[in-house]
């Protein structure tokens, strides 16, 4: 765990999902390669051509904004691919209860947190794969709002979700803590935007914020 800033006075917590909420590397990687594959299927190309297409691209866009990283979905944006393509793509192609259970230590963490703070979701999946995933970890109910690549058609790193989130919990954007497992794209914008940060490399991390935030 990597704590970048906690806002003085904490109101919402602002929470990544994927590689976040659970720790599952072979379902982080399937979420994106399933994709390409798909990618590859439409354009009629061999999925390798495919991988190494994204993977240049993406390469590419770093070297040439200082080493930031880049979302799948504004990636695909360069090929001719719009978010709202991208959304379908999510919705349909992606099963989180192939891989993932359910996680009852990460369901009394977030009661603990629940008692304390505003959770919300904002991830880079539309809202309904997003809930499927809630559902088979076990923390729907916990996490009742998601704002999700379908929402502002904003894929992260971008102002809106991030602003959309402050709102929907009635707090300033100062009172508001950003985490995730990627400092490019889940916590660098929300500490521009005076939020607070922390990068976590899973859930086993999540666990740990009760006491961290004591």
């Amino acid at each position: 765990m990597k704590i970048y800033r906690i806002p003085s006075q904490t109101k919402t917590i602002i929470f990544d999902i994927d590689g976040t909420l659970y720790t599952n590397k072979l379902y982080v990687f399937e979420q994106v390669d399933v994709q390409i594959r798909h990618f590859a299927h439409l354009r009629g190309i061999h999925e390798s051509e495919a991988r190494t297409l994204i993977h240049d691209y993406r390469k590419k866009w770093s070297a040439e904004h200082g080493g930031r990283s880049i979302s799948l979905g504004n990636t695909f944006t360069a090929f001719g691919i719009p978010i709202e393509e991208s959304v379908h793509w999510r919705e349909t192609l992606l099963s989180p209860e192939h891989y993932l259970h359910e996680d009852k230590q990460l369901v009394q963490t977030l009661k603990e947190l629940s008692a304390k703070y505003k959770l919300i979701c904002v991830t880079n999946n539309p809202v309904a794969a997003a809930r499927k995933t809630l559902d088979v970890i076990g923390v729907s109910e916990l996490l009742p709002d998601i704002i999700g690549l379908d929402t502002c058609n904003k894929s992260k790193p971008a102002r809106e979700p991030l602003e959309l989130a402050a709102k929907l919990t009635g707090a300033g954007l100062e009172e508001c803590l950003s985490i995730g497992d990627r400092y490019d794209i889940d916590v660098a914008l929300p500490l521009e935007l005076g939020m607070g940060g922390i990068v976590v490399t899973g859930v086993e991390e999540i666990y740990l914020l009760p006491g961290t935030l004591a």
